[in-house]
């Protein structure tokens, strides 16, 4: 059983030592571990790289298709732990794609990495993880994708799993908003769960800095005002759309 691995250069898995750029680890020094394949398709993903192979014509903003052979790498899940290991940096975020669906496998690398790690998942929420992996995560980054993602809601915003991840203490919940109408939806969910304010990050959505300025002078006062917590995209600012950052 292998992992499925995004790639910085073809054959190189995407697999770096870095700050946490978002939500409530931002700032830590953090190794990550960027796994390929998504079960959802968001129209502004900046990870396409990892799911929007050729062939595969579900809707991006860019309309990029990627070469599979060149954006996907699969190593022994014991590999990636003793890579992960050699930076000496205690905190690991598996992110993607959507890290849940290689739940197995997942499983048998953190066996591999042995104590001493603070372990995060980045995921879109739509998938449960299996008691076995479940028992090892420290923290869940859980970002439910609302329609202006162009995603079904029937597909990525699922009641049962959006429900239990809400009864879950470890999980926070990560909006990506765009513009002020997503607000509605955020509202909308958070008292149908009864996700509690302190527990909601909202993120300006944007690939650059200008955007995410702009949009972040609204969606700043937005927060203060429902008592949400406000995430910036510090990688962005730092590294700008580049991979392995």
């Amino acid at each position: 059983m292998t992992l499925i691995l995004a790639t910085t250069t073809p054959g190189e898995a995407e697999i770096f030592a870095s700050l946490q750029g978002e939500g409530a680890s931002i700032g830590r020094p953090s190794v990550f571990v960027r796994l390929s394949r998504c079960n959802l398709a968001c129209q502004w993903c900046d990870t396409a790289y990892t799911w929007r192979f050729t062939g595969d014509n579900r809707p991006h903003r860019d309309g990029r298709a990627f070469e599979r052979k060149q954006n996907q790498v699969s190593l022994d899940p014991a590999e990636v732990a003793a890579r992960v290991r050699a930076f000496g940096v205690p905190r690991l975020v598996l992110t993607g794609g959507e890290p849940l669906l290689q739940a197995p496998a997942l499983t048998r690398m953190i066996a591999a990495l042995g104590e001493g790690f603070h372990i995060e998942v980045e995921t879109n929420g739509s998938v449960a993880p299996p008691p076995a992996l479940d028992a090892q995560i420290h923290q869940y980054n859980v970002s439910p994708k609302l329609a202006h993602s162009g995603n079904p809601a029937a597909l990525a915003l699922i009641p049962e799993r959006l429900a239990a991840w809400a009864a879950d203490p470890r999980a926070l919940f990560k909006f990506v908003v765009a513009t002020p109408t997503d607000l509605i939806e955020i509202n909308a969910l958070a008292r149908e769960y009864a996700i509690a304010p302190e527990r909601l990050f909202v993120m300006p959505e944007g690939t650059d800095s200008a955007t995410l300025r702009e949009r972040s002078r609204w969606l700043a006062q937005a927060a203060m005002e429902a008592g949400w917590r406000f995430t910036d995209r510090l990688h962005i600012h730092l590294y700008g759309d580049t991979r392995g950052t």
